[in-house]
């Protein structure tokens, strides 16, 4: 069995990671999954929060939003709508947005699921910043 699998994470505007990992951890759409080398094939959707794995002697953070992961021989693609480094985000601004994103989960005439979201997505981007 390897002890490696490759993962490969792409937007429609860029590829984030092609590179050799020990693991993943990714949110799926309804709840995170952890994978190692060896995992079975697999297609599912891509949920919203973290993804991690390691790199060096560190965890990598991306925060990824809503997409497809395919799992075929020891392959990880992830297709996500929208993804950032760690490093790409800008802590003060991250956090800016999740209050705001809060706010508006409350507020009269605004569609509960979608704000919702934006929270998810508000605390991925923060959560994935602090990691920097």
């Amino acid at each position: 069995m390897a002890e490696t699998l490759e993962l490969e994470v792409d937007t429609p505007e860029r590829r984030l990671v092609r590179e050799q990992v020990a693991d993943v951890q990714l949110p799926g759409k309804d709840g995170y999954m952890g994978i190692l080398p060896g995992h079975a094939p697999l297609a599912g959707q891509l949920g919203t929060g973290l993804l991690s794995y390691p790199a060096g002697s560190k965890r990598r953070y991306l925060a990824v939003d809503r997409g497809f992961i395919e799992i075929i021989e020891n392959h990880v693609r992830v297709l996500a709508d929208l993804a950032e480094t760690a490093e790409e985000i800008d802590l003060t601004r991250a956090r800016a947005d999740l209050k705001t994103a809060e706010g508006r989960v409350a507020s009269p005439g605004v569609d509960a699921a979608e704000a919702l979201h934006d929270v998810a997505r508000a605390q991925a981007r923060v959560a994935a910043a602090e990691q920097k």
